[in-house]
């Protein structure tokens, strides 16, 4: 049994780890939100309801939670900056080594596109 403080804990690293990347290209941030509302189920419900709550992010917080769904528009999203990124990763690191990269990226894409809307 992992003791509350530690979710918690767990819970606030990720949440700064969501709000750092809506800011920085390249790194998601709504993941790090799932992440982070998954702790503070199990360390502070108070902090998950907030989450739940919250009048941007909540929604989409409760459809994966409820149904593992995600939005057309969230969808469409994601695979625009992933396919901005793999371009980006092309034009910077170069063959073959973007290929690394492009290949993690479609398959997240593909995973992606195949949730519940």
């Amino acid at each position: 049994m992992i003791p509350r403080p530690f979710w918690f804990a767990a819970g606030l690293f990720f949440l700064a780890l969501g709000w750092i990347g809506l800011i920085l290209p390249m790194m998601p941030g709504f993941v790090f939100f799932l992440v982070a509302a998954f702790c503070f189920a199990r360390g502070n419900p108070a902090w998950e309801r907030k989450m739940l709550e919250h009048p941007r992010y909540g929604k989409p917080l409760r459809d994966w939670r409820d149904r593992r769904a995600i939005s057309r528009r969230a969808k469409r999203a994601a695979i625009i900056s992933m396919a901005l990124a793999g371009a980006l990763t092309w034009f910077l690191i170069g063959f073959p080594w973007a290929l690394v990269s492009i290949t993690v990226l479609v398959a997240v894409g593909a995973w992606i596109w195949t949730r519940n809307e």
